[in-house]
């Protein structure tokens, strides 16, 4: 859209920097356009282009953040169950 030819290599710098910095994110809402700055400097792409992406966006970040919590969430009550922290009243019964 803005006239840049991205390389093989670029492409893939995008998806490794990308899924690195989305296990790393915060689970709160506008965290994505501070990763999204990073994984365009990665590969050489100007952040002043983050204004085309930035309209729709908090459409997608709200999904983002509901998923990364329930990601979080849900490895918290696995690692209770596997600790044997399980609820009072689980163990009474």
């Amino acid at each position: 859209m803005v006239g840049i030819d991205l390389t093989i290599g670029q492409m893939v710098m995008i998806v490794v920097t990308a899924t690195l910095a989305s296990i790393g994110t915060a689970g709160t809402s506008g965290a994505g356009m501070i990763m999204l700055a990073m994984v365009l400097e990665a590969v050489g792409v100007p952040t002043t282009f983050i204004g085309i992406i930035y309209g729709i966006d908090r459409l997608f970040d709200m999904g983002r953040t509901t998923l990364n919590i329930i990601g979080d969430a849900s490895c918290a009550v696995c690692v209770n169950e596997w600790e044997g922290n399980a609820p009072a009243a689980k163990k009474k019964a």
